[in-house]
């Protein structure tokens, strides 16, 4: 690929240009183009949009006849087909307006920026007909279009005074700079007179004579001292620095404290005592419920005790636990 791209390509000594073949003509005078389309176009048959940019192997040819020059430039016809139905469509190079115009196959969509040049063009002559036929229409439109020169003058002398002012507040000391001489060499070459001279704090002389004369934090006529404005100093800043600091601690010990009873609070050990459990009632059987009875018929009658024969209620009560010898 990089044989192709150069510039000096090798000439062999026994090159002999008679022998190279000539190009062939091409067909019907046609020659394949690649191009992109310079508008947007609809087609008549199909209604389909072929979009600006959209490129195309087109057939260009010259325009013959009258219409095929203007003023000695040569306009071409370009032939391409509709992407859908393949219709042929063509459209000339139009050298009067520097643009193409759509010859057949389709329409051309509207565009606002073409009709511009028309409307200003169309607006200006029917503006010039007026003034010729209507005397007071011409005193109107001069006496507007001075008005208007007046506005941007003012508009202008405005901007040069800010200017001015804006370099006398940026230049260091008395010493003119490059920006000022250039902007006086261009006013009195414009024939604007001098406006006055601006101190280090960009004030006139009468303005600063008038600042001057006036004091701050005088008594006024009715004996009443009138509030006067201070700047603060290093001390005021540093009182206001510390005030800062001990409201600021003051925050902290309250947030700290209010941490610290928290924490108390969720130190305190927590007892939980456990209900016994109830068991269920359950019914005593018969056998269980008549030796109670029996007990208390053994404690009315004692001597009816078959086992104590003759003994107390003591001997009865011992008499199950046997004799001595055993």
């Amino acid at each position: 690929m990089g044989e192709r791209k150069v510039l000096n390509k090798y000439i062999p000594a026994d090159f002999d240009p008679k022998l190279v073949p000539r190009g062939k003509k091409p067909k019907d005078g046609l020659v394949t183009v690649r191009m992109m389309l310079p508008f947007t176009i609809q087609c008549s048959t199909c209604s389909c949009f072929l979009y600006r940019g959209r490129k195309f192997n087109s057939k260009k040819e010259p325009v013959k006849g009258v219409d095929g020059k203007y003023l000695g430039i040569q306009r071409f016809r370009f032939y391409i087909k509709c992407s859908e139905c393949s219709l042929p469509m063509t459209f000339l190079t139009d050298p009067k307006n520097a643009d193409y115009e759509m010859e057949s196959g389709g329409t051309r969509n509207y565009e606002v920026w073409k009709d511009e040049k028309e409307v200003n063009a169309k607006f200006e002559k029917q503006l010039e007909e007026d003034e010729k036929i209507d005397s007071m229409k011409a005193l109107e439109n001069r006496v507007a279009e001075s008005q208007r020169e007046m506005a941007e003058l003012d508009a202008l002398e405005e901007i040069r005074a800010m200017n001015q002012r804006h370099i006398g507040l940026m230049k260091g000391g008395k010493k003119m700079d490059v920006a000022e001489a250039v902007l006086k060499a261009r006013e009195a070459a414009v024939g604007v007179p001098d406006e006055e001279e601006l101190n280090e704090n960009g004030l006139t002389k009468d303005e600063e004579d008038l600042v001057k004369t006036i004091k701050f934090g005088a008594s006024s006529a009715g004996g009443e001292v009138e509030t006067s404005i201070r700047r603060l100093d290093e001390e005021d800043e540093l009182l206001a620095e510390k005030q800062r600091r001990e409201e600021a601690e003051a925050v902290m010990n309250k947030q700290r404290d209010a941490k610290n009873e928290s924490e108390k609070k969720k130190n305190v050990p927590v007892f939980k005592v456990k209900r016994k459990k109830k068991k269920p009632s359950v019914p005593e059987p018969e056998s269980k419920r008549a030796k109670p009875d029996a007990a208390k018929e053994q404690a009315t009658n004692p001597d009816s005790d078959s086992s104590g024969g003759g003994r107390g209620g003591l001997g009865g009560l011992l008499g199950g636990y046997g004799s001595d010898s055993s």
